[in-house]
Formats: structure tokens, C-alpha cells, sequence
């Protein structure tokens, strides 16, 4: 255990990379900590805040959950643990039947031991046991189905607060993660959001308050500031976040009250937990994705590590949620700063979690996150949900799924309108299955019995797909390949699905 904390101090010619174990000088180690610390900022404070959860607590949740990560994989696996993206349609969907913040952490930590113990799986049995199980067409399938189910919660929710802000802001995203170089383009969305709250600000200073639906306005217009700081100026500078109010439920939570959303117990359901399970698949497929990136940059071998660093996210998740805290998931946006670095040290990850831990400590910081208007938020979500949608179809571009082939074609699209639709399937008054969970289940089990049915060797069925049968044949045991886009120049907008 010693031996994580002992680095060969290294002064590489220019190009030259630093390897996991050693370190550069300090003060170059803490710059480019602070580097990471600027690369994961953005999405792991904007996610809670979309989930209804605190972004104080998930950023110093975030700094512990890396250094719990990076302790199981015995530093060999640099990665950066920010909130994750996957869990927000399970979220939503908990607000939408009454559930409250301690109901989401108590659906996101039972979804966490899941992941753990999947990769405690995928150490002894190896990576294809989850290839067999959750083959790219189905993984492209479960990714494109949570992020195109979150498309009312973009223009329903948030964007009726003002339609125009959220459109610039929309605009803004946009044209940065397309026309920003290098590392302005991966925190485009973080620049987003500081450039929609500013012309929130400039919009009330010129055309005054605004009347509009907001999402803790409960359906009616009220008449408000686009950005309200008196919860700021109320906030301490220094202290932990402070305890979840009693009572919050539904949508009160979706950047409504979040000045009252700290830490907090969690609580479980049934229910609520079958909500959050299928976010576990899209976890998989992004912690497979994103070490297999790390082993290609470091040129270390590091598939005997897979089944750690997927555990180790559950872990952290678990660790996270425990106290009321974001989930989280190794992060694309950091694997592109080592990428533009070449330095792939893990002391620079242990400065980040630690710089990450001590921001936690920081309520006016919090409070300044919170009160970021509705109307912005609905900008960068219209961009985000649908770049996870079109992260699964990625998935399937790479792993050349074939659906000229009925089997894969026919399960798939009845699972993802049944998730885009928020179908609901009613078992008892207590129990039933919405949106994301029954899609996911229609295409998990589906595609498995589609492919005990269609005989074997024959592509065509009764359903005319689009394209010649076998033009494009799906290998089944091939590992998921990068959704992230994360080694590549030309894809500089990441997110974490």
C-alpha cells in the first residue's frame, strides 16, 4: 500500500510521457491536478444539480470516491471519478412519482453494489462473460434509450424558465465544443453554463424580471429574477454542506429548492432501485471503454485490471451515495487531459481529489452552483441528453451492429420507444415498471430471446430491414470499443454517460 504513494520524480524531454508510478517536480504535479480538477468540474457539478442533489457534497464526494478507485486498482489505472450522467433519467423518473433525494441515493447505491459486484465477476470470470451478456448492440441500445428518455426534462422542465436564454445558451454550447482547440473545447460545457448565467444576469439588468414556469413553481407562472444571489450572500464561507430539509419530494428538487438538498441518508425501494439498475449497463460499457483508452495512451496491458476498475467505480458510487452524494464514473474529459499531457501520473489524480475535497468545504461556492437559473440548465441539457442518446448509436457504428438483421433490429426498437415514450407497465398499485427500466428489460431480455428464436445463420426474418442482410456482422465477442471519443482530437465535447 506504501509503494501508491512513492512516485520516481521524473523531467521527461518535451514529448516524452510520465508513466502511473512516477511523478514530475511538485509544483508541475499540483498544476496539472489543478488542470484535472478544471476538466471534471463542469459535469460533476452540473449533474447533481439536474438529479436534485447537492454539488458541493458531489464534488467532495467525487475527490474521495478517486482515491478510493485508485487505491483498488493499486495506482495502475490513472481515472478520475466525477458524478455520472446515467443516473439522471432515473432520477427524473423518482421525482415524477413523489420520490424524493433520499430516494434517488437509495436507487443509486444498490445500483453502485451491482457495478461492484459485476466487476468482482469480471475479475475471476475475464471481460467476456459481460461481452455474452450485454453485447454492443444491446449496450448501444441501453445508452441511447436513457439519454433521448430525458428529452421532456430539457424542454418541459427547464426550458419554459426562458426559452430564449436556454436557446443562446443551447448556442453557445455548441459553438465552443465545435470551434474551441484543445482543452476549451473539453469544458465546453462548463463554459456554457458560466456564459448563460452571465446573460441570465445581463437579461434581468435590461428587460427586468421575468414571468415563466419554473421547475418549483409546480405548473404556474410566477413572476422572478433569472438569477437570484440572496441564498449567496447568506452562505458561509467555510463548513460542511448541511443536511437535506425534510419533506422535499418531486420536483421541488429539480433546481427548485436545491439550497435545501444536502446530505442525507439514503432510502430504499424497490420501485425506485428498478429505476436506477439499467444506468449499471451504460456504466459497464463506459468503464470498459474508457480503460481500454488508458491502456492504449500508457501502452501498459491492463485488461487483468478491468474487473478492479469497474468494481472500484461501484465502490465509489456506493461510497458516494451513502451520505447523500452524486454517483461516479470514470471520467472521459480527464483521460483527455492526460491524452494532451502525456502524463499519466497518479499523483497528479491524488492532488485533483484532494484540491476536490477541500472545494466541498466551500458553501458560498455551492450556493453560487445552485442558483444557477432553470433556463440554463435547459441549454446545456438539450445538448448533453442527446449526446448520450447518440453515444449508443456510436457504440453501434464501432461495433458494426448489423440491423439488417431482424434480431437485433425488432427487440431493440420496441425497448427504446418504450423508454422514449415513459411507457408505463402496472403490476400492483405499489409496483411498476416506467420509462428506462422497461426499456431496458424489453431490450436486455428481447434481444437474448430474439436470438434463441431466429435460426441459426439466417439474418433475414419476416420484418424487411434497411440494408442487405449481412452486409455488417456484429462480433459479438469483441470489447466495447471507446464512447467517448475520448483518445481522438476531433471529438473535444466529451460527457459521461
Amino acid at each position: 500500500m506504501s509503494s501508491l504513494f512513492k512516485w520516481d520524480v521524473v523531467d521527461p524531454a518535451p514529448g516524452q510521457p510520465v508513466a502511473p508510478h512516477q511523478r514530475l517536480s511538485w509544483p508541475k504535479t499540483v498544476g496539472i491536478g489543478a488542470q484535472h480538477v478544471v476538466a471534471m468540474f463542469g459535469a460533476t457539478f452540473v449533474f447533481p444539480i439536474v438529479m436534485g442533489l447537492n454539488a458541493n457534497l458531489a464534488i467532495m464526494m467525487s475527490g474521495i470516491a478517486t482515491i478510493c478507485f485508485l487505491l483498488i486498482v493499486q495506482g495502475k489505472v490513472p481515472s478520475y471519478l466525477g458524478t455520472s450522467a446515467s443516473f439522471v433519467g432515473a432520477a427524473t423518473a423518482i421525482y415524477a412519482q413523489k420520490g424524493g433525494p433520499a430516494d434517488v441515493t437509495g436507487a443509486i447505491l444498490v445500483a453502485g453494489i451491482v457495478l461492484a459486484i459485476v466487476g468482482l465477476v469480471i475479475h475471476f470470470l475475464g471481460a467476456g462473460v459481460v461481452n455474452a451478456v450485454l453485447p454492443p448492440a444491446v449496450t448501444g441500445a441501453v445508452v441511447m434509450l436513457i439519454g433521448f428518455n430525458l428529452a421532456p426534462v430539457a424542454t418541459k422542465t427547464y426550458m419554459p424558465a426562458d426559452a430564449w436564454v436556454a436557446i443562446i445558451t443551447m448556442v453557445a454550447v455548441v459553438l465552443m465544443a465545435v470551434g474551441l482547440r484543445g482543452f476549451a473545447g473539453r469544458i465546453a460545457v462548463f463554459l456554457g453554463l458560466i456564459f448563460g448565467y452571465l446573460v441570465s444576469w445581463l437579461f434581468d439588468g435590461i428587460f427586468g424580471k421575468i414571468t415563466s414556469v419554473t421547475p418549483s413553481s409546480n405548473g404556474e407562472a410566477t413572476t422572478h429574477a433569472r438569477v437570484d444571489w440572496s441564498p449567496v450572500k447568506h452562505a458561509d464561507w467555510f463548513g460542511f454542506p448541511k443536511h437535506t430539509a425534510d419533506g422535499l419530494v418531486g420536483n421541488q428538487t429539480l433546481a427548485g429548492n436545491l439550497d435545501a438538498v444536502g446530505w442525507h441518508a439514503p432510502s430504499f425501494s424497490i420501485t425506485f432501485i428498478l429505476l436506477a439498475l439499467p444506468a449499471v449497463i451504460a456504466l459497464i460499457a463506459e468503464n470498459v471503454g474508457h480503460v481500454k483508452a488508458v491502456s492504449e495512451m500508457t501502452g501498459a496491458d491492463l485488461d487483468p485490471l478491468m474487473g478492479r476498475a469497474v468494481a472500484a467505480d461501484g465502490v465509489g458510487t456506493v461510497i458516494a451515495s451513502a451520505v447523500g452524494g452524486s454517483p461516479t464514473t470514470t471520467y472521459a474529459e480527464n483521460i483527455g487531459v492526460m491524452a494532451a499531457t502525456r502524463v499519466y501520473s497518479t499523483a497528479a489524480y491524488f492532488v485533483a481529489a484532494i484540491v476536490a475535497i477541500l472545494l466541498g468545504f466551500i458553501p458560498k461556492f455551492g450556493a453560487i452552483v445552485n442558483q444557477t437559473p432553470p433556463a440554463v440548465l435547459g441549454g446545456i441539457t438539450l445538448v448533453l441528453y442527446g449526446m448520450i442518446g447518440l453515444l449508443g448509436a456510436k457504440i453501434w457504428i464501432e461495433n458494426r451492429v448489423n440491423f439488417a438483421n431482424p434480431a437485433n433490429l425488432v427487440p431493440l426498437a420496441a425497448g427504446i420507444i418504450l423508454a422514449v415514450g415513459d411507457a408505463t407497465l402496472k403490476f400492483t398499485d405499489d409496483f411498476s415498471l416506467t420509462g428506462i427500466a422497461l426499456g431496458t428489460i424489453v431490450v436486455v431480455g428481447g434481444y437474448h430471446l430474439a436470438r434463441v428464436v431466429a435460426p441459426r445463420g439466417v439474418d433475414d426474418g419476416a420484418i424487411i430491414a434497411v440494408g442487405h442482410p449481412g452486409a455488417h456482422v456484429e462480433d459479438h465477442a469483441a470489447p466495447h470499443r471507446h464512447i467517448g471519443g475520448e483518445d481522438r482530437d476531433d471529438h473535444r465535447m466529451h460527457t459521461d454517460s
